[in-house]
């Protein structure tokens, strides 16, 4: 984390009420910030107040969603927020990826399952610190980019999009994302459960979370994928809601699959770093973490962690990746808050 989010151990926590993240590279992305790296940050942030009972750390996940939302939730050059967006209300607008070309293939905009992820670490703050606004700011950002990436066909079926454009007026990938829906499902009723325990705003996304839950449950849109990353962060989104059955189904199946890829007999694991994909692979050890598992599964992950130990500041690794690996390297050490249960008044 040290290595990211610059040398705060050494902070007191008043130091830490103003402490400037570098942004060279920081969380590798435009201007130091790269949404799905720093919704890590965040969650790893909590996860080191909890462990150690050191209050800067609390203070550093919540100047670091500050400094987010002051980057990313303005337009590149800085100027001005988000259309749509209002100092009141400063996720109107979204939160831009944080890629460093503004446009191509490549290019800048908002990806749904950046954003939900981005709802979770927001969700997590408000619990730890017990405080209502960071839940309300993840309320105010599912509502306003829900109906972005929903499209209304002809036939009058309804679809998903995983990319827009940074103002959200226009599709830029019109395939779906593998698992947008179930996890738009899992994080938006985690958000309305947290405000109804928090004595407010009863039922405030049940729209949203029925729109998701119709689309989830489309024949064939369940599955759980062969990627290391698909397959760990749906064992994550499967574990927020263990006893619904469809979870249930879903993360037996992940789990299977997930032994078959990290088995000693794997050839994926007998590949070489420069063929691998560190922050990938650390997804999967996030992922089995939330789960109670076999002792062969959790010698396998540990097997992984050690790998990457060894290679992680390989000169195979691509510098842009350094950043975001690390920081999944951190989670994959201890999944802390990312595992439901492990904060008080969360369950």
């Amino acid at each position: 984390m040290k290595t990211v989010y610059g040398p705060f151990d050494e902070l007191s926590n008043d130091d830490a009420l103003s402490w400037n993240f570098p942004d060279d590279p920081g969380a590798g992305g435009h201007r130091g910030r790269y949404l799905w790296t720093d919704a890590f940050g965040v969650v790893n942030f909590i996860t080191l107040f909890k462990e150690t009972a050191k209050p800067k750390y609390l203070t550093l996940a919540k100047r670091l969603v500050t400094t987010v939302h002051d980057v990313l939730g303005r337009t590149r050059d800085g100027g001005k927020r988000l259309d749509g967006a209002t100092d009141e209300e400063p996720l109107r607008g979204g939160l831009r990826i944080g890629k460093m070309d503004a446009k191509g293939h490549d290019g800048d905009g908002q990806y749904h399952h950046y954003l939900t992820l981005w709802m979770f670490a927001l969700n997590r703050l408000s619990i730890a610190a017990d405080e209502v606004e960071y839940n309300d700011l993840a309320i105010q950002l599912a509502r306003s980019i829900h109906p972005r990436f929903l499209m209304h066909c002809l036939s009058g079926d309804v679809r998903m999009v995983w990319k827009i454009t940074v103002d959200m007026k226009n599709v830029l990938v019109q395939t779906e994302g593998h698992l947008d829906a179930a996890t738009g499902y899992v994080v938006y009723k985690l958000l309305q459960s947290t405000a109804a325990k928090q004595g407010h705003r009863n039922g405030v996304l049940n729209q949203e979370i029925s729109d998701y839950w119709n689309l989830m449950t489309r024949k064939g849109s369940l599955s759980p994928g062969n990627d290391f990353l698909d397959l760990g962060m749906g064992l994550w989104m499967c574990h927020i809601w263990r006893d619904e059955p469809w979870a249930m189904k879903l993360s037996d199946k992940a789990l299977v699959r997930v032994e078959e890829l990290l088995g000693q007999d794997s050839a994926v694991m007998h590949r070489s770093a420069s063929q691998r994909l560190a922050f990938r692979e650390f997804g999967t050890c996030v992922g089995v973490a939330c789960w109670d598992v076999n002792d062969y599964l959790e010698s396998r992950v540990a097997a992984l962690v050690q790998f990457w130990d060894k290679h992680l500041d390989s000169k195979d690794t691509e510098d842009e990746l350094k950043p975001i690996s690390r920081v999944m390297y951190a989670t994959a050490l201890n999944a802390g808050a990312f595992r439901r249960g492990y904060l008080e008044n969360d369950e």
